[in-house]
Formats: structure tokens, C-alpha cells, sequence
């Protein structure tokens, strides 16, 4: 494993707030809510780094608008290590950026990329993948993922179809690495059932790691535009100002399409973690305190004859009570309430479109 010195973290915290509306807002989406009064998402990614990454060395790009929300959260952290993208283009770019934020620093570094809006709550489990997966892209040429093993057919990920067992001299580590064969994109119904029935496939849980001049040579390789912005970057006398001029230009796409999909060699670590992307109102009430017969809440209720039904109260000082309803979503805020059908949870971002721009 790098020693600590050499090791980084990228965190992404960008994103929108449609998904947990009206919780969450364009300013302040899914990673900078308490959703579980345990601290905000982004909180919990750096936090469960403590022991692997110094502080020093994690950095997290966020954008315009989230990022004062990400300053006030992350104050554990270097000011000059919070970075705002000029605009929004899509993971290859932001991890682009990232990692020629990094190599200006140390060209030899070994980094992780981490999404900031996961669940993940065994500290330990998460550990020993990770310094597996550090240990792993230093004694190798690959790119590593994390994969998260299916626990039903969902059509919702991308999966990751694993091969043999990698053979990497030198590499000890409790959690082996294989090759990875292919990616797969979100698949339908019938073929997600096919997958989790062959059983060598993994959710893509968008984690990386790989030392930089691995990844740098895969960029040249597979992806020059980002090749050629990250060369800019590591030569910059004004790293803002090259970012300002260059990033907007850069072709919006993500990571996987713009590189690991046609890396040379891409690795797999199954993660023995707990892992969650609570991607839904549905996915939070499995957290929430149940109340009745089959009601979820974070707050508590008066209900009768009510069932199945989630409630998210974020306006103090008042009482939700429900009467003969079903299968509701309902999120009262200061400013705005939501009562939505729970088998229509994916479709609440929908509602962006029609909403006055002050609440979005």
C-alpha cells in the first residue's frame, strides 16, 4: 500500500437536487442533507477516510451553486482544496480536473475517486477494501473499481462483468482483484435477471483508484482531450484561470464511456462493505423509525388505518397525521410540501419542470 503521504481522494460532490425535492434543492442536494441525523452524506465520505487519506490530501469538487453549502460542511478540510467547476460537464472532465489538481501536487500519487451521496456505514469492511485497492493500483498497470455485489436485478446500475483472478507479483491483500472483462450499461428487466443469475457480475458503485501515472498513460491513450487538459494543468502558473478557460470547452461525458470502458486493463474488487446509494424517498424510509403498520417516518405521527406509507417532516414545530391513506411519500418543509405516490418515487424529479424557480 502507498504511504499515506502519497495517497489522495477526489470526492465529487456535484449533482442536482430534483431526486429528494422538496428536501433537497439545487443548492443543497441528497450529500449535504442529515438525512439520518448521523451528519450529511459528504460529512460521512470524509470522515470514513480518517485512517487512509490525511486530510490534506482530499479534495473535493463541488459546483457555483453548492459550493458555500460544501465549504460550511467540510471545514475539516484546506480551504484551497475545495474546488468549484465553471459548469457542469459530466465525470470525465470533473475527474480530468481532479486528477490534474492532484499531479500538480504529486505526480506519483495513488488517488481514489468517490462519489459523495453513499451509504456506507462499516467503517472497518470499507477500510481494508480500500487499502486492498490502493495496494492493488500501485503493483499494478490497471485501473481498479469497486464493485458491489447484487443483491437483486436491478435495471437502475451499470454492471461490471468480472473475469479471472488477477495475477499481480508482489500483491498481498485480503480482498483479490480480478480482471474485469467488460462494462455493462443499465440493463433491462430480463437481462439484469441474467446477470444476478450468472453471478460474476457487480454493480458499478463509480470508485476508483489507480496511480496517477497509470491513469495519465490510459488518458493519452483513450481519451487525449483530457490527456491535453490535464498537461495544461500541471503546467499552469494559474490553475484557476486555465480551468475557467478550458473546462467549458472539455466534451461532456462520463468517466466510464471516456475511459474505462476501453482502458487496457481494468481490475475488480468486490467490496464486503454495506453499501447503499439511496437513490430514492424509498431507499431513506429503510432508515427511518416505524411507526404503525408499515409507516416510516423521521419524526414522530398520529395514524389510523394508514399504511405503507414514508414521512419526512423537516418543518419544527408541527405534526403530520395520517387517516386512511396508502403508499404515500409526503416531505413537508418550510416552504414547500410533497405528497407523492410511493410507487412513483423515480418520477419526483420530474416535478423540476414545473415548479417556480425559487423553490428548485
Amino acid at each position: 500500500m502507498p504511504t499515506l503521504e502519497n495517497t489522495y481522494a477526489l470526492i465529487l460532490a456535484g449533482g442536482s437536487g430534483t431526486r429528494f425535492w422538496p428536501l433537497s434543492r439545487n443548492n443543497r442536494p441528497k450529500q449535504l442533507l442529515d438525512l439520518f441525523g448521523t451528519g450529511s452524506l459528504l460529512e460521512q465520505t470524509i470522515m470514513r477516510l480518517d485512517g487512509l487519506v490525511p486530510f490534506e490530501n482530499i479534495l473535493i469538487l463541488t459546483n457555483s451553486l453548492q459550493e458555500d453549502a460544501v465549504r460550511s460542511l467540510a471545514t475539516m478540510l484546506p480551504p484551497e482544496n475545495i474546488f468549484a467547476e465553471p459548469c457542469k460537464r459530466d465525470t470525465a472532465p470533473a475527474v480530468a480536473l481532479g486528477i490534474g489538481l492532484i499531479a500538480a501536487r504529486n505526480p506519483n500519487a495513488v488517488m481514489m475517486v468517490l462519489p459523495s451521496d453513499q451509504l456506507i456505514q462499516n467503517t472497518e469492511a470499507y477500510h481494508g477494501v480500500m487499502r486492498d485497492a490502493l495496494a492493488t493500483a500501485e503493483k499494478s498497470n490497471g485501473l481498479v473499481t469497486i464493485g458491489i455485489k447484487p443483491t437483486w436485478a436491478c435495471p437502475s446500475y451499470g454492471y461490471i462483468e468480472r473475469g479471472n483472478r488477477a495475477s499481480i507479483p508482489g500483491l498481498t491483500c485480503v480482498n483479490p482483484p480480478v480482471e474485469v472483462k467488460r462494462f455493462r450499461e443499465k440493463p433491462n428487466a430480463e437481462l439484469a435477471e441474467q446477470f444476478l443469475a450468472q453471478g460474476r457480475f457487480t454493480w458499478n458503485a463509480g470508485m476508483f483508484v489507480w496511480s496517477l501515472p497509470t491513469v495519465i498513460n490510459q488518458l493519452a491513450t483513450h481519451a487525449p482531450e483530457l490527456s491535453g487538459f490535464i498537461s495544461e494543468l500541471r503546467q499552469s502558473k494559474d490553475i484557476h484561470a486555465t480551468v475557467d478557460a478550458q473546462f467549458p470547452n472539455l466534451t461532456p461525458t462520463s468517466i466510464d464511456y471516456a475511459l474505462m470502458e476501453s482502458a487496457d486493463r481494468v481490475l475488480n474488487i468486490e467490496a464486503t462493505f454495506d453499501w447503499d446509494d439511496v437513490g430514492s424517498w424509498v431507499s431513506i424510509a429503510t432508515y427511518l423509525q416505524k411507526h404503525g403498520n408499515e409507516n416510516r417516518a423521521n419524526e414522530p405521527i398520529t395514524e389510523i388505518d394508514s399504511e405503507n406509507n414514508i414521512v419526512f417532516n423537516a418543518r419544527p414545530g408541527t405534526r403530520i397525521a395520517l387517516l386512511g391513506v396508502n403508499d404515500l411519500i409526503i416531505v413537508q418543509t418550510p416552504d414547500a410540501l410533497l405528497i407523492a405516490n410511493r410507487h412513483q418515487a423515480d418520477s419526483i424529479k420530474k416535478l423540476s419542470d414545473l415548479l417556480p424557480a425559487e423553490l428548485l
